[in-house]
């Protein structure tokens, strides 16, 4: 048999094209609000809460909505769950750039959030559906420098429009740059992607031409039976449960409703986990399948998922909020300290799948190691360098580590928590790993927000106290990211050493 790759329809990479371009937005509008929150703070007196909000509230809907959208396209076709998706999107990142008031902005936010996880779970599946066995890993991998492009380039474009347009309407213009994409990718979702009859015809092809069938397509037949939605519910109303009083809490001095909250939402957690159980054992399909947590290695994978999101996606929420709020620069000049993170993300992605195939876990090792140097030694200058007297310059070789090891760790990371499992439930957990990445993302920003605006004290009037106090709150936000990323390392040595290792349970 030749070495050859196999030939892949022209078809399908216009497809693909069409995909990517929505995964562009989605990631994004990650990174692109982060240098637009001091901006939104002055333009629409914005509450504390309501920063961490936009960010949060975005992430968490992201997050669950990727399994049940994921799922609905595997019953309906995954052509128009993504145009509807994308159309949503479009039409919600319109309605931020026109919010008048917080309440406004958190609820485009939130819906925002859930069109993009609605849409994204299309671009993995259309993949698997269209590009032969042996072609998709060039096709993830194109995927993959999207992702690290589009979160990288997110804080230098809103910086860009910010600085062109002012601070009153260049926030507004952060979230219009969506419209234009957003139209143009519908009418090219219409015109060529595929419906379900066309993909169905393709996959069938595939697995005939193929003498691993089974490899064409590791998704469980039973995802066909529908989507658990007392499920998405219960961990839905758990996750807003903590994650309410968690961004809610400082501003309003941590009532007793908190307390209780933080309470009803672990409980309802627990109702999930029970449920989860007993509708798995009626023969259906559960949001989340209990038996992959048999296996302790992907529950420990879950949780450096977990853990590692909350500690990268936090850092630039607190730098963005001390250069523009504490040290007076523009949005333009908070958007560029992060060029060095990523320079970095981009060149690890780059490296991270040769280094993977010859190293192993051992890339991951590394990736965690270099987030945490760099992560810690920003905050060291946090602590140690005078107020006031802090520069990008400062920042840029720690960023630039800390984003060589982001970008060693993100491409390979979930391929090897996947490979704990069986390769039967390798859709599944995949699924579930997107989903638990967005929600470490929401808590983290929840967590970090909550200390940072919790530690911040300005004592007096002055610019001098004003930076100051950000200097200081920077810091123990910092020092919380950091803790984040030293659990993560610590968690990387639950993973096989080689992804080989999948099915081997």
């Amino acid at each position: 048999m030749s070495d050859a790759p196999p030939a892949v329809p022209r078809r399908a990479w216009q497809a693909l094209v069409v995909l990517l371009a929505g995964m562009f937005i989605a990631l994004l509008d990650t990174t692109i609000v982060n240098v637009a929150l001091p901006s939104i703070r002055t333009s629409i007196d914005a509450s504390e809460a309501t920063l961490s909000w936009i960010i949060s509230g975005y992430a968490l809907a992201f997050g669950l909505a990727l399994v049940p959208a994921g799922r609905i396209g595997d019953r309906i076709g995954h052509k128009w769950v993504f145009f509807t998706g994308i159309a949503v999107f479009t039409a919600a990142s319109v309605a931020c750039g026109l919010s008048q008031n917080d309440l406004q902005l958190v609820i485009s936010r939130v819906v925002q959030g859930l069109a993009g996880g609605a849409f994204v779970p299309a671009v993995t599946a259309y993949i698997q559906l269209l590009f032969p066995f042996r072609a998709r890993g060039r096709a993830f991998a194109v995927m993959g420098a999207v992702i690290g492009v589009s979160t990288a380039l997110g804080p230098i474009i809103g910086g860009l429009i910010i600085q062109a347009f002012g601070a009153e309407e260049g926030w507004r213009l952060v979230f219009g740059v969506n419209l234009p994409i957003g139209v143009v990718t519908l009418v090219a979702a219409a015109v060529l992607l595929p419906g379900r009859r066309e993909t169905d015809a393709v996959a069938a092809s595939q697995r005939a031409a193929s003498p691993g069938g089974a490899e064409v397509d590791a998704t469980p037949a039973a995802q066909s039976a529908g989507v658990d939605w007392i499920g998405l519910v219960l961990v839905s109303a758990g996750l807003i449960a903590l994650l309410v009083p968690l961004i809610q809490g400082e501003d309003e001095g941590w009532p007793l409703w908190t307390f209780l909250t933080i309470g009803a939402g672990v409980l309802l957690l627990a109702a999930f986990g029970v449920w989860e159980v007993a509708y798995s054992k009626r023969g259906r399909l559960p949001l989340v399948p209990p038996r992959l947590f048999r296996h302790p290695s992907f529950t420990g994978g879950v949780v450096l998922a977990l853990v590692y999101f909350a500690a990268f996606t936090s850092i630039f929420f607190t730098i963005s909020l001390l250069w523009q709020a504490g040290l007076g620069h523009t949005a333009l000049e908070s958007g560029l300290v992060s060029i060095p993170f990523a320079i970095g993300s981009i060149a690890g992605s780059a490296l991270s799948n040769r280094l993977a195939q010859r190293l192993g876990r051992t890339v991951l090792v590394i990736g965690t190691a270099a987030v945490t140097l760099g992560l810690t030694a920003v905050w060291l200058l946090l602590l140690m360098v005078p107020a006031g007297e802090l520069t990008s310059w400062h920042l840029l070789v720690p960023l630039l580590v800390a984003g060589f090891g982001n970008g060693l760790f993100i491409a390979p990371n979930v391929q090897f928590i996947v490979a704990t499992v069986d390769a039967r439930d390798a859709g599944a957990a995949s699924g579930v790993i997107s989903a638990i990445q967005r929600i470490g993302s929401a808590i983290g920003i929840a967590v970090i927000g909550s200390v940072f605006f919790g530690t911040l004290v300005v004592q007096g009037g002055s610019a001098e106290a004003l930076t100051t106090g950000f200097t200081a709150s920077s810091a123990a936000a910092m020092g919380v990211s950091v803790a984040f990323s030293v659990v993560a390392f610590l968690l990387v040595f639950a993973l096989p050493r080689r992804t080989a290792a999948r099915g081997g349970h």
